[in-house]
């Protein structure tokens, strides 16, 4: 299978699939000498684990990491690191009655289309559960953006129609409810519907939002690797996103350019935008001001409702999905979408390096 490994030189490759021995991730381009213990990542992984509320899955699985190689004494070595997480809690006889069928708002039938052949127990590689690679790189990624003074913060934005308006976020809420939600009296009308959603057998969608402070401006590049294209391609390559945007987003092709346009001021000899519907970017680059994305994320696929749907053989049937599923997977995806961002931004922000002269002389030049 092509496509496991993202990156150009700060790279991940995750592997492993749901319903087997373990899973987990190679880092490689992680500069020698960064600070790093399993408690690093395992601060991350606790955050997408299942079991959290009654809201995921009651799976049970610790998400216990072990760093295998590229740490020595507590730093990084500048070698490959591997991490693995090993699964405890599979029950794979609860997919045993979809073996024959295709669950709808799954893969089962496009990766049956591509390969002929796929292991039905839980989704194998498109499972959710591959993430667990992706959020243990994305610690990695963003213990080296916080050396640089570069911090990222992801939260739930809304979950089905409770949307929190801008002015009431609260950042202090996030992890103080089981939603991340910046605003804990949102959190429970979130809470209140996502109930009314498991009572009639049901899932719901949201959206995720990302902030990055401090990105210098001039980060990303200005054809087909541009700063939001490589953004967008990171999120969206996520299992359940079906949307991304970048600032004022889709609601820019609602605007004029007399209030899209950002304007330019220079205060004590430095650059800064008085607004920012451009969310951060401008021709594929970092414009030093805050970076600002969303995810859009869709319900859940397993739901227990009757479905139509049609065997392996084209018969049609229907089918109830049993087993233990989210009836909303956005908080788990919260962290998800922020390791995603971190490694995409450690990456071009290392690309960067070669992109000037005067960059290469502070390194190397020597009198």
């Amino acid at each position: 299978m092509a496509g496991s490994t993202y990156g150009t030189l700060f790279t991940i490759t995750t592997w492993g699939e749901s319903h087997g021995p373990a899973i987990g991730v190679i880092v490689d381009g992680c500069p020698a000498g960064l600070a790093l213990n399993e408690e690093d990542v395992q601060k991350f992984l606790d955050r997408r684990k299942p079991g959290q509320s009654r809201f995921t899955t009651m799976r049970k699985e610790t998400d216990q990491v072990e760093i295998l190689s590229g740490v020595f004494e507590g730093r990084t070595t500048g070698t490959p690191i591997s991490l693995i997480v090993r699964n405890e809690d599979q029950r794979s006889r609860d997919y045993g009655k979809i073996k024959e069928c295709y669950r709808p708002g799954h893969a089962d039938y496009t990766f049956d289309s591509k390969y002929g052949f796929r292991d039905y127990r839980g989704g194998g590689r498109t499972s959710g559960r591959e993430t667990i690679g992706r959020v243990a790189a994305g610690a990695i990624a963003s213990k080296i953006l916080c050396e640089l003074g570069i911090h990222i913060t992801a939260y739930t934005k809304s979950i089905g129609n409770i949307v929190i308006p801008e002015e009431s976020y609260d950042y202090n809420c996030i992890n103080n409810n089981s939603l991340y939600m910046p605003n804990n009296e949102y959190a429970q009308k979130a809470s209140d519907y996502l109930m009314e959603c498991i009572k009639s057998q049901d899932s719901s969608g949201g959206m995720i939002e990302c902030i990055v402070d401090g990105m210098p401006a001039g980060i990303g590049e200005p054809v087909f690797d541009k700063l939001d294209a490589s953004l967008a391609k990171a999120i969206m390559s996520i299992g359940a996103v079906k949307g991304v945007e970048i600032g004022d987003g889709f609601q820019a092709a609602k605007s004029r350019g007399s209030i899209n346009n950002d304007s330019f001021c220079s205060q004590q000899g430095e650059i800064y935008k008085r607004t920012n519907h451009s969310g951060g970017t401008l021709g594929g680059l970092s414009d030093g001001s805050r970076i600002i994305l969303r995810a859009a994320v869709k319900p859940t696929a397993s739901i227990s409702q009757e479905q139509e749907t049609v065997t392996t053989k084209g018969e049609n049937t229907k089918i109830v999905i049993t087993g233990r599923h989210d009836p909303v997977v956005v908080p788990r995806a919260v962290v998800v979408v922020e390791s995603m961002t971190a490694i995409t931004l450690v990456d071009l922000l290392m690309t960067n390096m070669s992109s000037q002269m005067d960059h290469l002389t502070k390194i190397y030049h020597r009198d």
